[in-house]
């Protein structure tokens, strides 16, 4: 009995202890909680979707870094990705708007895995009528062959594959854009070769895709010839074989390699092609030989034929054809253009190691004004000469412009043009599709799949390059922010910019793909890390991932660890999340001590999901104007905070984000004033 009793009181007490535990816990928080209300101003909180946790969550990478791909961005010690070199002869037959010629591909497995079957992208194919492209893509789509009627696709035969210098066993498919070549033998793994070898031909398309095509003017056809050979796929350590489909959307994903090739055209025509023209003797007339030579030691344009030749039967060798062959080293693609119209200009460009180049323009007459592609050399040469100073070096021997009837599109060494352009679009088309050099020619991303990783890059670069060309001779007003943060960010009609390109609206590519990657550059630039901090980690990431594979997320952790923040914020923010941004002024408070004025409170609050730095223009009664800039991490846990302003003059205004560089949606709440009050 005693025993029980002794044991129930010692429970007693032991619920008394913990009770009152208890009540003094609650005690405290309610001190707390008291104190906490204490400090907030009277002005009530206005309702808000912003989320704290939500924003600055620290789960963000949902996988370590590894051998492969560092946890720091850069490639790991055991990165790999496989070769593939082109060797291939061609013949255009422009009276039948067709190319044909014979590849030959020899594809090395630098992977850790075997590989029973290898994958081909077959581009062409997207403009048969039986195309799975063809059959989603709407009639007035850029992406399409623009209603033209014609026999389109790849045609192919003769097809061969060797290893180890032997015939192999194989099986092969067409699948739409994807060929598939099953081996006998599986391409054992790393360093393994096989040689694919294959004839094949197909129509030019007038209008394809934007991409490629031929264009009438009034001294003869111009061939944009691109896509225009069986080309392997990308296997990497992501997913194994890229085989998306060719659509239009999405553009290209390609392995590195030396290309080799060989394009026959009639002698009347003037070829130019991606990387080193190896054979201009062959080609050029002696003057025209004369003047290449000249261009390549000259700062100033040299006309390698005229606008009055171009209608000279003699400004062209008196043969039937002739062959232009053309190398490009550790490229993954390469691109060619024919004519017997062309004008021909070209220049040297320097480069910060000392290397030079040749820059070149290739134009029809109607596009040769001083207005137009008259100044074509000039644009590319400044073009190179900045990125190549800014964040790489250029690394190919030639740079060509063709303009033709492609709005703009690039390739390693040569970019297609709108030949129309005027002016500064003639200078932006170019500039933009030159920047394409250093994404994705140079950083080879999955545009297939990221197109935001190569056109929102460029989209940023370019600005930078607008405001350098020519003392701001082409440089528009900044971006209105606001305007933009109205009408665009978080506006649900737009899709993420994560979302595959072919999965979205094509008339929202122009903002998802290369507005809002490039604002998000911009102000991760300007109002975050710094000009100093983003160029030093922006410049890492094109280093490391020069010629190689990167992800979006090997892109992310590239800036975090070169710039020393976590941004984690602000990639869900931006690209991740279609978040809006809305910052308030709710009140602003005098504070006196002793009945003078010492200073303002000025509260901010944060409305919707996207949380930015604050900015605040201070203007004082005497005229005076301050600019405060609060950084973003006070919304690590707060919807609003108090801005402490220190003065003793009064306040007559205070406004958020006057110069408008980030995108507020909501300006109605942006400004306070003491008249106002």
């Amino acid at each position: 009995m005693w025993l029980f009793f002794i044991f129930t009181a010692v429970l007693y007490l032991i619920m008394i202890m913990k009770l009152t535990k208890l009540i003094n816990f609650g005690l405290v928080c309610c001190v707390f909680a008291f104190s906490a209300s204490a400090q907030q101003t009277t002005t009530p909180a206005p309702a808000t979707n912003y989320n704290p946790a939500e924003a600055f969550g620290p789960l963000f990478y949902t996988q370590n870094g590894n051998e492969f791909r560092s946890a720091n961005g850069a490639p790991g010690p055991k990165y790999w990705q496989n070769r593939v070199d082109y060797n291939i002869t061609a013949n255009l037959d422009e009276t039948k708007n067709m190319v044909s010629g014979t590849v030959t591909i020899t594809y090395k497995n630098n992977s850790p895995d075997k590989l029973p079957y290898v994958w081909l992208q077959l581009d062409q194919n997207t403009f048969k009528e039986t195309s799975r492209g063809y059959a989603i893509t709407p009639s007035r789509s850029r992406y399409g062959a623009q209603g033209e009627k014609f026999d389109g696709g790849y045609q192919i035969q003769n097809i061969s594959v060797a290893q180890k210098a032997g015939a192999v066993k194989f099986t092969s498919i067409v699948e739409d854009t994807r060929m598939q070549i099953r081996l006998d033998q599986p391409l054992a793994p790393n360093g393994d070769l096989v040689t694919i070898k294959m004839d094949y031909s197909y129509i030019v398309p007038k209008e394809g895709s934007d991409r490629t095509g031929h264009l009438t003017t009034k001294n003869g056809e111009i061939f944009a010839i691109a896509q225009w050979f069986p080309r392997m796929c990308v296997y990497d350590d992501v997913i194994g074989w890229n085989t998306l489909p060719y659509w239009g959307g999405g553009e290209f994903y390609c392995e590195y390699g030396d290309i080799n090739f060989a394009i026959t055209a009639p002698a009347s025509h003037i070829v130019m092609g991606s990387g080193e023209l190896l054979n201009p003797a062959e080609v050029f007339t002696p003057e025209q030989l004369k003047r290449w030579n000249a261009a390549k030691l000259s700062d100033a344009t040299v006309h390698i034929r005229s606008e009055a030749e171009v209608t000279d039967p003699k400004s062209r060798p008196a043969k039937d054809k002739l062959t232009w062959k053309f190398k490009i080293i550790n490229a993954r693609d390469a691109a060619w253009a024919s004519s017997k119209a062309f004008v021909l200009d070209a220049a040297r460009y320097k480069l910060p190691s000392g290397k030079t180049g040749l820059a070149v323009s290739a134009q029809p007459v109607e596009s040769n004004g001083i207005d137009s592609y008259g100044r074509g050399v000039e644009y590319v040469k400044s073009t190179i000469e900045h990125y190549s100073s800014k964040w790489f070096e250029y690394p190919y021997p030639m740079a060509v412009n063709v303009a033709t009837n492609i709005g703009g599109m690039e390739y390693p060494g040569i970019v297609f043009c709108g030949w129309t352009a005027k002016k500064a679009s003639a200078w932006g088309v170019i500039d933009h599709e030159f920047g394409h050099t250093w994404f994705p020619m140079i950083v080879g991303s999955n545009e297939r799949k990221y197109g935001w990783m190569d056109e929102g890059f460029n989209t940023f670069i370019n600005g930078i390059s607008k405001k350098n060309f020519n003392k701001g001779e082409y440089a528009g007003p900044p971006a209105d922010l606001h305007r933009i943060g109205k009408s665009v960010i978080g506006n649900p009609i737009y899709e993420n910019i994560m979302q595959m390109p072919d999965g979205m609206a094509e008339r929202n590519i122009g903002v998802n793909l290369y507005s809002k990657p490039g604002w998000g550059l911009d102000i991760l630039r300007n109002q975050i890390l710094g000009e100093d901090r983003f160029d030093y980690a922006f410049r890492q990431y094109i280093k490391n991932w020069a010629f190689k594979h990167p992800t979006p997320f090997d892109f992310f952790r590239s800036m975090e660890n070169g710039a020393g923040e976590d941004l984690a914020w602000f990639w869900r923010s931006w690209w991740l999340n279609s978040w809006k941004m809305d910052q308030g002024i709710a009140g602003v408070e005098a504070i006196k001590q002793d009945g003078k004025l010492v200073s303002y409170n000025i509260r901010v609050v944060n409305l919707e999901k996207m949380p930015m730095p604050i900015i605040l223009q201070i203007k004082t009664k005497s005229g005076k104007t301050e600019t405060m800039k609060v950084p973003v991490d006070v919304w690590m846990k707060n919807t609003s905070w108090l801005v402490r302003f220190p003065t003793t003059e009064e306040i007559e205004s205070v406004t958020l984000d006057p110069d408008k560089v980030l995108p507020d949606s909501n300006p109605d709440n942006d400004t306070w004033t003491a008249s106002g009050n």
